[in-house]
């Protein structure tokens, strides 16, 4: 006869249960697993974090944009025609390339070691954080988005709003010097949260899909800037160009941290503010514990009494507000006036900056003072060595296709996995008894 209590199996044994003889007992949450140090287990969580992956990823990418350089570069081409017969003309020739290319970068981007004075030595980093403050803003647009489970990618619409609107408020109205700049940037970041909230309705009211809605968005924002630049309000008089009035720089502009001497303003202090507040919203926030929620599972959001739609719209307001001060940089600190190319590549780099954050804020900070420093140094590098500055996009498209892969980059270096054990060879003993 069979022994029910022996037929049906044992439940798991709780975390107060005793442990049989010769059981092992299962390790603590936090604990480092059976046979590893915690200094072992420190170097794998190491490993596999995904920030060291988007660092790998931009190393592969400089490297890769390297191979270009060499591959373009004449005298790289001359010498391949010999290369078996002088292999090292070759070598020497590719690293000449290489290292002039990306020595030009450093120069335009960080600190020009060869200027003969002190203000064109430290104007290079300088010229990185200008280029780096509207990547910023719109990238912890796009950020707070992608955490929502949004893909905003209408950041380019959005910055043209935001221009539109705060370069409007700044050469029409006259107006006290810290009153003007401050209602102009108010006016951008209404801008940008207007055109983005067309888009977070009707994504929440109709469930459009938001990529379809802001792509459209974004060539009606290109269309409308060009429409308003030939009227009689935003056209400059007597002008042929498609060219606003300037901004007032005694009243409607951001001013200059640095002095004259450097084109460095109250942006970049807005920007790291911007990255402050989004720290807060996303992680210490009710409203950004419903979006991190909404953006993770909108079924059990709802379920758990949040209102997924509502989380749709603030967030693409949220968005859009950002990247409308990412407008506001533009025209009212550099710039200085409305333009047709006033947004440029800023709203498509964005969500490069975005994806390499990892949407985080302090990594989106991060990532836009890199490509603000790529695009700075690619100047350089394309005026002292006719690098194609063409190399610098093909950088920032490879650091996206590695960042959407993490599995690639984890195989070209050799990583583990996030949650990956480690293969242990089996023992002495079990071995010999194996082959018994």
């Amino acid at each position: 006869m069979s022994d029910p209590v022996h037929d049906h199996p044992q439940p798991p044994a709780q975390p107060g249960d005793v442990v049989a003889q010769g059981e092992q007992k299962p390790a603590p949450e936090g604990a480092p697993a059976a046979g590893r140090t915690r200094t072992q287990s420190f170097v794998k969580d190491l490993l596999s974090g995904s920030w060291l992956v988007s660092l790998l990823a931009v190393v592969a990418a400089l490297v890769i944009g390297g191979v270009l350089i060499a591959l373009a570069d004449p005298r790289v081409q001359e010498t391949a025609g010999y290369l078996f017969a002088r292999p090292g003309d070759f070598i020497g020739a590719a690293w000449d390339a290489v290292y002039g290319a990306y020595r030009a970068m450093f120069r335009g981007a960080i600190f020009d070691f060869e200027a003969t004075t002190a203000a064109r030595m430290f104007r290079p980093i300088t010229e990185t954080l200008v280029f780096s403050i509207p990547l910023i803003l719109a990238g912890l647009g796009l950020a707070v988005g992608f955490r929502a489970g949004l893909f905003n990618i209408g950041a380019q619409g959005q910055i043209i709003l935001g221009a539109i609107f705060g370069s409007f408020i700044g050469f029409t109205f006259d107006l006290p010097p810290v009153l003007h700049v401050t209602l102009a940037v108010v006016g951008a970041a209404l801008g940008g949260g207007l055109w983005a909230a067309i888009a977070g309705v009707l994504k929440a009211r109709t469930g459009a899909n938001e990529v379809i809605v802001t792509i459209m968005l974004n060539n009606i924002a290109v269309y409308l800037v060009a429409y308003l630049l030939t009227t009689t309000a935003f056209q400059l008089p007597g002008s042929p160009f498609p060219k606003s009035p300037p901004i007032p720089t005694d009243s409607a502009t951001f001013p200059l941290l640095l002095g004259p001497s450097f084109r460095l303003h109250a942006g970049f202090l807005l920007a790291i503010a911007a990255t402050a507040f989004v720290w807060w919203l996303l992680e210490r926030s009710t409203l950004g514990f419903e979006i991190r929620a909404a953006g993770a599972n909108p079924s059990a959001a709802r379920t758990a009494g949040i209102s997924v739609n509502r989380v749709i719209v603030t967030t693409m307001v949220i968005s859009g507000v950002l990247a409308g001060l990412a407008g506001s940089s533009i025209v009212l600190g550099t710039e200085k006036a409305l333009t047709a190319g006033v947004a440029a590549s800023y709203g498509f780099d964005a969500i490069t900056v975005a994806l390499l954050g990892r949407s985080r804020p302090v990594g989106t900070f991060v990532a836009g003072l890199l490509f603000g420093a790529l695009k700075a140094g690619g100047f350089l590098m394309q005026s002292t060595t006719a690098t194609p500055i063409d190399i610098i996009l093909v950088v920032q498209s490879v650091i996206v296709l590695l960042i959407a892969a993490p599995p690639l980059v984890r195989a070209i270096f050799r990583l583990p996995a996030p949650g990956a054990r480690p293969r242990r060879r089996p023992a002495p003993a079990a071995v010999k008894e194996a082959a018994a």
